[in-house]
């Protein structure tokens, strides 16, 4: 019997690796919407856009473009031309997911505690099955997998180390309580990273 160790890893086909795209943008835009409509912030790329939307005439789904070109930038110098190549289509699909998102979802109430486990949650989902099939959402997120890639340390440790610093620099911009209910959306997305980003477990690439 061979080991698991043994086992040679099979490529994602690419049929693949669009359905994990199409479910990965869906879910991260669909945790966004949740997010927003309760009045919430979340860690990463998309928390710093929403903070920044509240100081700056523009929004957020614009402002998640542009934050992620340095980080877009970083990621074809850090993580090889493949991986950021899929990180832009990427950024934009969340992007134009985003903007369309108004059109074909309506959202009349949600509770904010829910909100934030849950749209942290899918967030996180969305983002490991992109991070499987060797792609990101650009932003912070780069930087944790390349650091994971280089140092072996975990991209969801370090994601909440950075998520912490996003929520406290939103007190700057919200009222306590909401950024109390926030953090619990960014630790969900941190714990769904940290629990289930294990390479060492999962051989698909």
């Amino acid at each position: 019997m061979i080991s698991l160790s043994r086992r040679v890893p099979h490529r994602h086909t690419l049929s693949e690796d669009i359905y994990a795209f199409l479910i990965g943008c869906s879910m991260i835009v669909i945790g966004l919407a949740c997010l927003h409509k309760a009045g919430l912030v979340t860690g990463g790329v998309a928390g710093i856009a929403l903070l920044v939307s509240y100081f700056v005439p523009v929004s957020p789904g614009v402002l998640f473009s542009l934050i992620n070109i340095p980080f877009l930038i970083f990621a074809f110098k850090a993580m090889g031309h493949s991986f950021a190549l899929r990180t832009v289509i990427v950024s934009v699909s969340v992007t134009v997911l985003a903007l369309g998102v108004p059109d074909v979802i309506g959202l009349s109430y949600i509770d904010p505690v829910f909100a934030a486990i849950f749209g942290g949650t899918i967030i996180g989902m969305g983002i490991l099955s992109l991070a499987r099939h060797r792609a990101g959402v650009g932003g912070t997120g780069v930087v944790t997998l390349w650091l994971q890639k280089k140092r072996g340390i975990n991209a969801g440790r370090t994601q909440l180390a950075i998520d912490t610093v996003i929520l406290l620099v939103s007190l700057l911009a919200l009222p306590w309580r909401q950024v109390l209910i926030s953090a619990l959306s960014a630790a969900a997305l941190s714990g769904v990273m940290i629990v289930f980003h294990r390479p060492e477990r999962y051989l698909g690439h």
